[in-house]
């Protein structure tokens, strides 16, 4: 592995990952939608190359995956999906085609490692059951983001078998944390609000918390030491919103709300966010489709990480270093600075 390309670069595991990868001495191209974007992200960082582009059109960028050995598909739409609505059409355009088209376009160019990002949304298990890379979750037990994933990982499964001198496998996030998450993405968000008190109460549910910059390395890893074809998960620690807030409240240094926030009112607000969200195109932390999930999810969030650690050497920093290094960015960075 000496060149590498970043689907996905500017965003939170995107961009650790770059940040990874020119540490370690490897020359890095770099997908971007706004090289404004890339350059804000990346100005302080040599060696990587900007290639303005987008998943909805592997095509038009095709040409700069030319000279890499190695590609990193980090990018999917993602976030849009959980502002309400139907957006299945953009899910399959880019989180399955776009991989599809990706994997043929890199493989002309000559690449022939792949390390796809997939997700604990391809995974299933009973609530508070012990969660590893064999439970695979059924396609019609899956919401519609759920649903791409599963598909996208199928896309690169059948690749590899009709061209067996591939080398591709997939790793498997968590809740991702972590500095220059300038999205900002759900975990950033909730940080912000938190900190903001902007926070009404706690909501229901169970996640599972990781470092981006642990993901990044499982992806590193999974390039030199993981197994053709195989899932490795990098999910982190299991906690429940009422262990997480509190445990960010007490390293930023504010009041967190202590009462659990009842279902019908988590949905009246999330049908209010929705709406806020529509008129005026800015994030919000819930809607409809991210309550229905919460409550559907709780409880399968415990993920067995030991086929990661024996195979990749994946190694999980503590969440307080975690949510502490990520206050540390927004504060760094003046997001922060009315608190």
């Amino acid at each position: 592995m000496h060149s590498t390309f970043v689907t996905g670069a500017t965003g939170l595991l995107g961009n650790n990952l770059v940040r990874e990868l020119v540490a370690a001495g490897y020359e890095v191209k770099a997908l971007v939608r706004s090289r404004a974007k890339g350059e804000q992200q990346f100005k302080n960082l040599p060696g990587v190359r900007l290639v303005v582009g987008d998943l909805a059109d592997v095509d038009a960028f095709a040409a700069s995956l030319q000279g890499c050995d190695t590609v990193f598909h980090t990018a999917a739409f993602f976030r849009d999906n959980y502002k309400g609505g139907s957006h299945w059409e953009a899910l399959e355009r880019i989180n399955v085609e776009g991989t599809r088209r990706l994997l043929e376009h890199a493989y002309d160019a000559g690449v022939r490692r792949f390390i796809h990002t997939s997700s604990i949304a391809v995974l299933d298990g009973a609530p508070g059951t012990s969660i590893d890379e064999t439970c695979l979750r059924n396609e019609a037990n899956a919401d519609d983001y759920y649903r791409s994933k599963i598909l996208a990982d199928r896309v690169v499964l059948s690749f590899l078998k009709d061209h067996p001198d591939l080398h591709a496998c997939m790793v498997l996030p968590g809740w991702m944390w972590g500095p220059a998450d300038i999205g900002p993405t759900s975990s950033g968000q909730l940080l912000n609000d938190v900190v903001r008190n902007k926070l009404p109460g706690l909501v229901p549910g169970s996640f599972s918390v990781v470092d981006a910059r642990d993901v990044a390395l499982a992806q590193i890893a999974a390039a030199k030491h993981g197994r053709r074809g195989e899932r490795y998960l990098a999910a982190g620690r299991h906690m429940t919103m009422g262990e997480l807030v509190p445990l960010l409240g007490r390293i930023a240094g504010v009041k967190t709300p202590l009462r659990q926030l009842p279902l019908t009112l988590l949905y009246a607000l999330a049908f209010a966010q929705e709406i806020y969200a529509r008129l005026t195109g800015k994030p919000i932390l819930l809607s409809m489709a991210t309550v229905r999930l919460m409550v559907k999810e709780a409880g399968r969030t415990h993920f067995n990480p030991h086929k990661s650690e024996q195979e990749l050497g994946l190694r999980f920093r503590p969440v307080e270093q975690t949510l502490a290094d990520t206050l540390a960015w927004y504060r760094d960075h003046g997001w922060l600075q009315k608190c």
